[in-house]
């Protein structure tokens, strides 16, 4: 049994297959492995604005930078920001001693709630990039070991919808923890896992509570408040911590939880200094530096929660599916491809 995957670690020797620099996805199939015949890769949203600017925005040359990354790691792994996605596919093998033989069979549609970062990952080719979804349309392979989450694609919602809360269904499972009746809230970005997060987050405070969501984009804004997920918006650019604290003064001060899913990087400070002492913030962002939090909550003398979210929640992926069909406007704007990739 090799439930961690370390089989197929090239380099270095030790590592565990999320900090290996390359796997190999060739190998036969592992008694206590699963093969998924991949169709799309929801690709983290940090990842791919990273990719942008790195190559451009062309979906030509996002593909060939994508490809490059898969061949030479054996895995999607952005070597500048460190993260991956998830991908969508169908089951084409399921090993005996799998903890899903008897459950998956052949054919099953599934979405991997691990990351690429960890996956060993084959593309035969790509056949198109919507930068707008993260989405990339593909054929190709991957492994999921035994301890690899995964889950059935539900019958009433789209595939593409499906595959893009899945990608961030851990956000608002972690906020959802941290909610309380009557809090002010403030979600820094607004893109498919801010509308997420917004969303829960409207109804865990009740009446009494304040949702207030925050990006830099006017659209992205406009495209969250026509959904009726938030009280308010508040256009700032997080990157700018003293500009974005001067735009929550005016918006009636700190919040007692801050939660971001901001896309762009150097926006921790912004988050911190929109906190009450006392409060909590939620990192979910793939684009956080840890140190960057810690001592930036330490610079400006902030007492509050730091929470670095890890993605995986128990339940996350059907209570996303849940908030999606109790709310019909979220839904609408998620299948209507609005929810535009948040850039803080």
């Amino acid at each position: 049994m090799d439930p961690y995957g370390l089989r197929r670690v090239v380099a270095p020797a030790g590592a565990l297959p999320q900090q290996a620099e390359r796997l190999d996805p060739t190998l036969p199939l592992g008694e206590d492995e699963l093969a998924i015949d991949v169709e799309a890769l929801a690709v983290d949203a940090a990842s791919l604005r990273q990719l942008e600017r790195a190559v451009g925005p062309s979906p030509a040359a996002l593909a060939g930078e994508i490809a490059r990354i898969v061949a030479a790691r054996g895995k999607l792994q952005n070597p500048v920001t460190g993260s991956g996605g998830m991908l969508l596919g169908a089951v084409r093998a399921v090993g005996p001693r799998h903890p899903a033989a008897g459950r998956l069979r052949a054919g099953d549609r599934i979405a991997s709630l691990v990351s690429l970062t960890l996956t060993p990952l084959r593309l035969d080719r790509i056949t198109a990039v919507d930068p707008a979804r993260d989405r990339v349309e593909c054929r190709g392979e991957a492994i999921l070991f035994a301890t690899g989450l995964w889950a059935r694609l539900p019958g009433d919602l789209p595939e593409p919808v499906a595959l893009s809360v899945l990608d961030v269904c851990g956000a608002p499972a972690l906020a959802a923890r941290h909610l309380r009746a009557g809090q002010r809230v403030l979600v820094l970005g607004a893109g498919k896992s801010g509308a997420l997060v917004a969303a829960r987050a409207r109804e865990g405070v009740g009446p009494g509570g304040r949702v207030v969501v925050a990006d830099r984009s006017a659209a992205a804004l406009a495209a969250v408040a026509g959904a009726g997920l938030c009280d308010a918006t508040l256009e700032l650019d997080a990157t700018d911590a003293a500009e974005a604290l001067r735009r929550v003064e005016g918006a009636g001060g700190t919040f007692d939880l801050v939660v971001s899913c901001t896309s762009a990087p150097a926006t921790e400070l912004a988050a911190l200094l929109a906190v009450r002492d006392g409060g909590t913030v939620i990192f979910f962002s793939m684009a956080t530096s840890f140190p960057a939090a810690a001592l930036g909550a330490e610079g400006v003398g902030k007492d509050a929660t730091l929470i670095i979210g890890s993605g995986y929640v128990p339940g996350h992926a059907e209570a996303a599916f849940e908030l999606l069909r109790r709310q019909p406007r979220l839904r609408a704007l998620l299948e209507g491809g609005r929810a535009a990739p948040a850039g803080g």
